[in-house]
């Protein structure tokens, strides 16, 4: 009788409890199953390559391509950057050639598919550009200054190299994506604090670089890291300029080889591991950055 009192009177246990169980399908519902996913691709690609020596071949060719594609991507994000954040300026300026300049560069760039402006730039801009340094040689050689004439007449069209005109490509083409980034940046910080700095003696411009713009970067931080990851991905239309990113070196070994799900699946896998280390990375600053904002 007493054992039968002190089953009936034990306290239910917690893992039968419903509270429990909406705690788990939460923990399930919120889990980051994507990522696992990832990792299981990223283990099989890693035994598919260590193992099958066809995939190796193909890793250790297009690795070679790796540098180009990294040095490419860094160097147009940092000119779009500059590009973006001066653009960005334009756009809320009270100039109205400035502020209609920047927007007309804003429009067309984005109005014109990425491939197309690649090719326009690389194909046509520079040409332009070079001709136009010549058409200036030769009319000051014409007025007697022969030496900056001569220099200026001797720049020929492979005197750019195509890394060169695809990282111009690139820089021009995001510095439109960046300057919405950074106008929606600077507009989000309120009008105030531009007042308050104004009335403590800050010019315009001390006031943007002091209060306005620290701010408004620690904002889209988040939006420029995206952003990066994008031309990441996007550095692989280069390849129709024949620089020797992994795209292109991929495309060259499949078709030497034949190999080409050897090729392109590797490739494919090398895109996606940095892009998705990028994300991480991402996730990390701005984690760090809130944490440093709380305290």
């Amino acid at each position: 009788m007493a054992q039968s009192v002190s089953t009936s009177t034990r306290p239910p246990s917690i893992r039968n409890s419903p509270e429990f169980r909406e705690y788990i399908l939460l923990k399930i519902k919120t889990a980051p199953w994507w990522l696992i996913g990832i990792a299981i691709i990223a283990v099989i690609t890693a035994v598919t390559i260590a193992t099958n020596q066809p995939f190796q071949d193909a890793f250790l060719f297009i690795k070679a391509g790796l540098g180009v594609t990294i040095s490419t991507t860094l160097i147009a994000f940092v000119f779009a950057m500059v590009l973006g954040l001066l653009t960005g300026l334009g756009r809320i300026s009270n100039n109205t050639f400035f502020r209609n300049l920047a927007t007309l560069y804003v429009e067309i760039i984005r109005g014109i598919p990425m491939l197309v402006l690649i090719f326009f730039i690389a194909l046509v801009g520079v040409p332009a550009i070079v001709a136009g340094f010549k058409s200036l040689g030769v009319w000051f050689t014409e007025n007697g200054m022969i030496g900056i004439g001569a220099w200026l007449s001797g720049f020929k069209n492979n005197a750019v190299p195509m890394n060169t005109r695809a990282i111009i490509a690139l820089s021009f083409t995001y510095g439109a994506f960046l300057a919405e980034i950074f106008r929606a940046g600077i507009q989000s910080i309120g009008r105030g604090q531009m007042e308050a700095a104004r009335s403590q003696g800050m010019s315009y411009w001390q006031a943007m670089r002091y209060i306005i713009l620290p701010q408004a970067i620690r904002n889209v931080l988040p939006a420029l890291g995206n952003d990066f990851i994008s031309m990441l991905k996007d550095s692989s239309l280069v390849s129709v300029l024949a620089v020797r990113d992994i795209t292109q070196i991929a495309r060259l070994y499949a078709g030497r080889s034949f190999q080409y799900q050897e090729a392109y699946i590797t490739l494919a896998v090398m895109y996606l591991t940095m892009t998705v280390l990028l994300s991480f990375l991402m996730k990390f600053i701005e984690k760090r950055i809130q944490k440093n904002e709380q305290r």
